[in-house]
């Protein structure tokens, strides 16, 4: 059936690849009125999502001559050319008529849909960047290049909108649904494209956002990138002076939420489910400049605990797993924590590499790369491979979950079913802070619905600047966090330190240390308690 499957959908995707370099496709998506702009969007406005380069390029110093004809170009390369956002790097000294043909060039060699030069979230960037930089693009050129240029921007709106419900990633699909929107609006062109625009941004709203407003995919990265683009649109909206959709405003105001709880105070940088490091300065100016200001004073929110007063911050991952079509970035790191110290991370998952054809990818996506409980070298989910991105097979649920926050005592409690049907056992983590002694107490549950013994760890990991040293005794790990001192402790099971890969900053890596309590489950109900404690 698996083979049948395949051989089905191989037609099918052979057909399509037919239909869309026919003459009838063609003519489908040309169909254009010869409207010109009404509303020339600012190129700051994207300031949020293009890092603006301090030095400026006039066009001439680029080699034009053979811009459309080098065919030793990366993928990467290649859509970084022909997705014009270079254009935010040109001086507006540049010459106009340079830039213009340029662009008429582009449309006689690209003029027709090409799977490769008109690949979807290509085409939309493309979109965005021609009308952003209209002075540069389109102003004072004749009336011939403004019909074609005017066509090329609506056909390719065309494709868009045709092929929307063919774009597999929601995330493609948003930043398509923002330049149908501003092609709409800059032709003021309501029926055909700002309509569309508009009610496709209200499902792609239910499609990845939970009740709260938080992506349905878990990853925070996501989160900011939804917020960047919907602000991206208001904007757009209110400097064409047409009225902001309630739906718009409404879905500000919930990832708003969201920003603001993975952003305020000291616990920056959560390194869960496809999170990296990150400076969010410029986007914090943005949002000033523009007037948002998002405020959250909640415990919990996305699977999320955050837990802070003005010298520490404890975070835990007490979410279920997304569902498999979410998941490209999911690790299985259920129950991780951790915890920074007057604005240092004491205890640091190890990050996430996101290129998808290198292992290194699979193995972030590993328990073993988190605060959290291995049982016999297995993950707390399954993975399978699917079209360059592992997805979910085997995911788990937060069955339980308990908290407290008071002045002088804090309470995480949880368990999930990750280890249940391999190994029936679930695995229930609780962790106190005891704010006016520093002391961390945690004890981790390896709860048996069979009497089975097996090999577990529980690994800590720390950021490459941390030291890690282990007393003689075998019973405690120092740890030196800069000008703090905090000790580990661990009486029953073996405590050992060990070497590990850090992926916190992005598609990058170093050598990082973690230390780990080892032993045997030999009971129905195993204990192991531990303690972090400052010196």
């Amino acid at each position: 059936m698996i083979y049948i499957s395949r051989f089905f959908f191989g037609i099918l995707n052979q057909l399509r690849k037919f239909y869309l370099n026919s003459n009838f496709y063609d003519q489908k998506i040309s169909k254009t009125n010869y409207e010109e702009l009404k509303y020339k969007p600012s190129p700051h406005l994207l300031s949020s999502l293009i890092k603006y380069q301090k030095k400026k390029f006039n066009i001439e110093e680029f080699s034009l001559s053979d811009i459309w004809e080098k065919n030793n170009l990366s993928l990467k390369e290649y859509k970084n050319l022909h997705n014009f956002y270079w254009f935010f790097s040109l001086d507006l000294k540049s010459s106009k008529l340079t830039t213009q043909s340029i662009i008429a060039n582009w449309i006689k060699n690209n003029g027709r849909y090409d799977d490769k030069s008109w690949d979807f979230d290509l085409t939309a960037k493309r979109i965005i960047a021609w009308l952003s930089c209209y002075n540069l693009t389109c102003e004072d050129s004749d009336q011939d290049y403004k019909k074609k240029f005017n066509r090329i921007i609506q056909k390719q709106s065309n494709h868009l909108i045709n092929e929307i419900k063919n774009s597999k990633q929601v995330d493609d699909k948003l930043i398509g649904c923002a330049s149908i929107i501003l092609v709409g609006l800059c032709y003021k062109d309501e029926k055909n494209y700002l309509s569309f625009g508009s009610s496709l941004l209200k499902k792609i709203s239910k499609l990845g956002l939970d009740n709260d407003g938080f992506p349905k995919s878990r990853n925070i990265g996501q989160l900011l990138f939804y917020l960047k683009y919907y602000i991206l649109i208001r904007e757009w909206f209110k400097e064409s002076g047409t009225i902001v959709p309630e739906h718009i405003d409404e879905t500000i105001y919930y990832l708003g939420q969201g920003y603001a709880f993975v952003e305020q105070g000291m616990c920056k940088n959560f390194l869960y489910n496809g999170n990296n490091n990150s400076n969010n300065s410029d986007f914090e100016n943005y949002l000033k400049r523009f007037g948002y200001n998002f405020k959250n004073e909640q415990k919990e929110l996305g699977g999320y605990i955050k837990l802070q007063n003005k010298k520490i911050c404890l975070t835990m991952d007490i979410g279920s797993t997304p569902i498999t079509k979410y998941s490209k970035d999911y690790q299985s790191g259920a129950l991780s924590f951790e915890i920074t110290s007057n604005g240092k991370k004491l205890i640091s998952n190890c990050g996430y590499y996101k290129i998808n054809k290198n292992q290194l990818n699979k193995l972030s996506k590993s328990s073993a790369v988190h605060n959290t409980l291995i049982i016999d070298d297995n993950s707390s989910c399954k993975f399978f491979y699917l079209k360059k991105y592992w997805l979910i097979k085997k995911g788990l649920k937060v069955t339980k979950k308990d908290l407290i926050f008071e002045k002088n005592y804090w309470k995480i409690n949880a368990l999930h079913d990750g280890y249940l049907k391999k190994y029936n056992s679930v695995h229930e983590r609780e962790i106190e802070f005891l704010p006016d002694q520093m002391k961390f107490v945690g004890l981790d549950k390896i709860i048996k619905r069979t009497n089975h013994n097996y090999k577990f760890d529980i690994r800590f990991h720390v950021e490459p600047s941390v030291k890690l040293m282990k007393t003689q005794d075998n019973k405690t790990i120092l740890i030196e966090l800069k000008d703090e001192g905090w000790k580990f402790t661990c009486d029953n099971f073996h405590l050992a330190i060990d070497n590990g890969l850090y992926f916190g900053n992005k598609n990058s890596f170093t050598e990082n240390q973690n230390f780990f309590i080892s032993g045997i489950s030999n009971f129905q109900t195993e204990e192991i308690k531990w303690e972090i404690s400052k010196i």
